[in-house]
């Protein structure tokens, strides 16, 4: 038996999950409020993933809901021709987004796939006559580039949509491909939408800015965030969405466009899964006729072992205390460990090495995982040679906070996510001096919120004279919900004179004052603070301040209600690995 992850993109509208998982079956589906979904080709598409376990040899009809069933042929195993030691693993490969192109406008797709064992993977179409379809057709316009998987459409087709089934194999390396003995065969199905020409074919989108390269491999540690930033350049059309398909859980920005360029943020956070190690992630950019380059990246969950016997880690509520025992640092040297950021020194003794980690510096990061509060940072061996035969270690810290629960004696109440709450959210910052800009009607003649000392939880209301334009500086922050009764709260707001934050000054701390004379300018809009900060007491050397804040959304009761809802903004999980289209 094999573990097999699907991922089945479907035309809209989204189908169900009706089908997939029988009682008592070991199967999982991922649920999600934010599915990957396109508007290209023009009936437009969504994504459904899940995982099962089935047989090695596997010959069967996937059904979806109601819309989808796709014949589908699987050999995975179990083999050790690759080497005596281990089984095989089969490879990975990676599915785009549906594929676009237009009548005599030659066009390549690349397809990622990666072996972990090392082994030679070959892409080639499915037959018939091997049972591993049972309507396959080969079309003289496509070509299959085995050895490097590249899809060729050479133009000369006519306008429609064809399904294209691959085969995805990898060969042992003493073995002769020719010979067709594969460790194991993987199915990939593609959809190709061939569109009437009605533009250059040279004109499509292309990459550019902090983009990643194709085929590069991402790691990632235990509860790390990774962040990719997507920017696309087109000349003769503006782009009109960026398409992406991945594990579950990732995070995207709405669309940003500026003139030429279109960009798209995604975020993703690796939480605790029983899923494969590496995750494909792949994206590309549609205007009205044309379609960029389809580019996918792997996201490697690095496999980490258990602390060593004896280490300690003790969760406080403002610092990580840990304590390892220097025998299980065989042939490390003590004073090369470091954490995230060096101004959070390491000590030792002779028989323990010690470091007590702020939650809030010292490099900790903090991630939402599900209901949890996690803040991570990482002890490492940090060398200044570059060639070194000594080992090094890289040995992630977290410590787990659970959400409060809400109990009443006859009420059971679900928190519902914050994304259910909210939707998608976005919050910002921007400065101006007092008597200008978007709130400028209520700032030139301000009436203040006096912020007291966070000892001090009582609000009132004070006039208090403005000081010199030169003295003082305007901070707005926005978040653009749209949500009915939805207010913006800020906690905390900490300035800087590096990016990291490690030397920082408390401006806003639990969103009262932190004894710097920080005043809240009251405004009409829920949704907009604007706070006027005393540049005097921000003791700069040099000429950056850097500011982070932690914002969060409150909603307020309806005139009806006896129940409040307040959830502060994360970033959803869960993790899976691609594998079938139709």
């Amino acid at each position: 038996m094999v573990r097999a992850h699907y991922t089945v993109i479907s035309a809209l509208p989204c189908p169900s999950f009706s089908g997939v998982c029988q009682t008592g079956e070991d199967c999982v589906v991922h649920t999600t409020s934010l599915p990957y979904t396109g508007q290209k080709p023009t009936s437009g598409w969504c994504v459904r993933q899940w995982q099962r376990t089935i047989p090695s040899n596997y010959r069967a009809n996937v059904n979806l809901g109601s819309n989808v069933n796709v014949f589908l042929f699987l050999w995975a195993g179990p083999s050790n021709q690759s080497n005596p030691l281990r089984l095989n693993q089969p490879p990975y490969c990676s599915l785009p987004p549906p594929l676009r192109a237009c009548v005599n406008c030659p066009h390549h797709f690349p397809l990622m796939v990666k072996d972990l064992d090392g082994d030679t993977v070959l892409c080639r179409f499915a037959h018939a006559d091997l049972g591993e379809c049972l309507d396959c057709p080969q079309y003289n316009f496509l070509k299959m580039e085995e050895e490097t998987c590249r899809l060729l459409y050479n133009g000369k087709s006519s306008a429609g949509q064809y399904s294209v089934q691959l085969m995805v194999e990898d060969f042992s390396r003493q073995t002769q491909t020719n010979k067709r003995k594969a460790l194991s065969s993987i199915p990939l199905h593609l959809s190709l939408t061939v569109e009437e020409a009605s533009s250059s074919c040279t004109a499509e989108p292309v990459t550019t800015g902090l983009t990643p390269t194709g085929g590069v491999t991402i790691y990632v540690l235990p509860y790390e965030q990774i962040n990719v930033s997507v920017t696309f350049h087109s000349d003769l059309e503006s782009v009109s969405e960026i398409v992406v398909v991945g594990p579950p859980g990732l995070f995207r920005t709405a669309l940003d466009t500026k003139g030429s360029l279109a960009t798209m943020n995604l975020t993703w956070i690796r939480s605790p899964n029983n899923l494969p190690p590496l995750l494909p992630l792949c994206f590309l950019a549609n205007t009205n006729s044309l379609q960029s380059e389809p580019r996918c990246v792997w996201l490697y969950q690095r496999q980490m072992e258990t602390f060593p016997t004896g280490t300690e880690l003790t969760c406080g509520k403002t610092e990580m205390h840990l304590v390892l025992p220097i025998s299980t640092l065989k042939n490390l040297i003590v004073s090369e460990l470091q954490l995230n950021h060096p101004s959070c020194s390491v000590t030792s003794n002779s028989t323990h090495v010690m470091a007590s980690i702020s939650l809030t510096g010292c490099g900790t990061k903090r991630v939402h995982s599900g209901s949890e509060m996690v803040y991570t940072n990482t002890l490492r061996s940090v060398r200044n040679t570059v060639i070194s035969r000594q080992p090094t270690l890289i040995m992630p810290i977290a410590c787990r906070f659970p959400g409060v629960e809400t109990k009443g004696p006859r009420y059971a109440i679900n928190m519902p996510s914050e994304q259910e709450t909210f939707g998608l959210v976005k919050f910002w910052l921007e400065f101006y001096r007092p008597g200008e800009g978007p709130m400028a009607n209520r700032t030139k003649i301000p009436k203040f919120r006096h912020l007291l000392p966070s000892s001090q939880r009582v609000r009132r209301e004070t006039s208090v004279r403005t000081a010199s334009r030169l003295d003082t500086l305007d901070l707005h922050v926005f978040s653009n919900t749209s949500l009915d009764r939805a207010e913006l709260m800020v906690g905390k707001c900490m300035e800087s004179e590096t990016e990291d934050m490690a030397d920082s000054l408390c401006i806003l701390d639990q969103g009262c004052s932190a004894g710097n004379g920080t005043l809240e300018i009251l405004t009409s809009i829920s949704t907009v603070r604007v706070y006027r900060i005393n540049l005097s007491t921000i003791k700069t050397k040099g000429t950056m301040v850097c500011l982070s804040g932690h914002e969060s959304l409150f909603r307020a009761p309806a005139e009806d209600s006896n129940m409040t809802v307040g959830v502060v903004l994360a970033v959803i999980h869960v993790l899976l690995q691609g594998l079938l289209h139709h």
